[in-house]
């Protein structure tokens, strides 16, 4: 997607074969890139949020192994990458295109290898992973486009009005997004569509990073509050939700961005359609049901801090006592009997285990 008119990756690597990526910390206010050197960089990036969105950490942490790699000694290699697999793992337990990514990583090479060998295979499947990131999305975006084609035919080519929450663009992904490739693809074909974009507290990820991407594709939106959504269902102005997931489990159960099941209980009161977007490397076929999955916990200061920008330049001022109590859950689940379909690279199917199974027979661990 583009940014001020220029093409650009999430993560890509440059004429000089550095690691780059934007710090999605700075949007919208300032754009600034980062280079990833070593391995730590890579675990930092992915923990403090400078990369941030299931596909695009995937794609982040296997980079960091074919840093790590670098980094190792020709005798210890392997150990020094089963160590930085290990570091990586824990920054984001939620999402699990972290571990998948790692995984395939590490099962790609062997002891018998070469560090040379070894090295070439990682860095190859990191572009890999990222190119196949970039090709799942636009597959996602032609299976939504078919949900959006179908309103806009029904309303006779009046604006589709789509509510989102957090960020599931191309700056989670690599490329396109997940619940915002539908949107892209609608607005190059010439539908009229119109989103909603909740705000996302408390990192603000919908604020910030979405309304940022729909305003360099020059998409119509509203900046609404977390809890306006419910209100706009009841008045009969969201057609559609589209959301993405960082975790999909066997029964079809999602966790998502923390305010993600609210949403959930508002459109099916109301009768609205409710889809999640989501690739197959973010199923998790190891966990039955949504109640099973880690939800991380983050720092008390996202909630009791907020960062902008002001007239002395960016700033972070307190909204709550100095000593406030602070529970900040990162994601929440929503049961699949609220959610009316799983859009992923390979259409749409109910959000149920035998509905997973109609599209990824043979992704099934079981």
């Amino acid at each position: 997607m583009k940014i001020q008119g220029k093409s650009y990756r999430s993560i890509w690597e440059d004429a000089s074969g550095r690691i780059m990526v934007i710090d999605q910390r700075k949007l919208p206010h300032r754009f600034k890139t980062l280079e990833l050197n070593q391995w730590q960089d890579t675990a930092a990036a992915i923990s403090n949020m400078t990369v941030r969105g299931a596909p695009l950490i995937g794609v982040t942490a296997a980079y960091g192994l074919y840093l790590a790699i670098c980094d190792a000694s020709n005798d210890n290699w392997l150990l020094a990458l089963k160590k930085a697999s290990e570091a990586l793992q824990n920054t984001r337990p939620t999402a699990v295109n972290l571990a998948w990514a790692l995984r395939q990583q590490m099962l790609s090479i062997h002891a018998s290898m070469s560090k040379k060998e070894a090295s070439e295979r990682l860095l190859n499947n990191a572009r890999q992973l990222a190119n196949d990131d970039i090709s799942v999305c636009k597959r996602i975006g032609e299976s939504g486009l078919k949900l959006i084609r179908e309103i806009a035919n029904r309303k006779q080519g009046g604006v589709v009005n789509i509510l989102t929450h957090c960020n599931a663009g191309w700056l989670g992904c690599i490329d396109w997004g997940t619940a915002t490739a539908p949107l892209y693809m609608a607005h190059h074909e010439g539908i009229a569509i119109h989103v909603w974009v909740d705000e996302t507290r408390p990192r603000l990820q919908g604020a910030r990073l979405t309304t940022f991407e729909l305003g360099q594709e020059n998409i119509p939106y509203h900046l609404i509050t977390d809890n306006a959504g419910g209100l706009l269902m009841q008045q009969g102005k969201v057609d559609i939700c589209l959301l993405g997931t960082d975790r999909t489990v066997r029964n079809g159960d999602v966790a998502n961005k923390i305010g993600t099941y609210l949403k959930a209980l508002a459109a099916y009161d109301n009768k609205i359609p409710f889809y999640i977007a989501l690739p197959s490397s973010s199923i998790d076929w190891e966990i039955e049901r949504g109640s099973d999955i880690p939800i991380e916990e983050r720092d008390a200061n996202e909630v009791k801090q907020v960062e902008g920008q002001g007239q002395l330049g960016i700033d972070r001022v307190s909204i709550s006592p100095d000593n406030a109590a602070v529970y900040n859950p990162g994601f929440d689940i929503t049961p699949a009997r609220f959610i009316s379909g799983l859009i992923t690279e390979h259409g749409i199917c109910k959000a149920s285990e035998a509905g997973l199974l109609s599209l990824f027979p043979d992704l099934n661990k079981s």
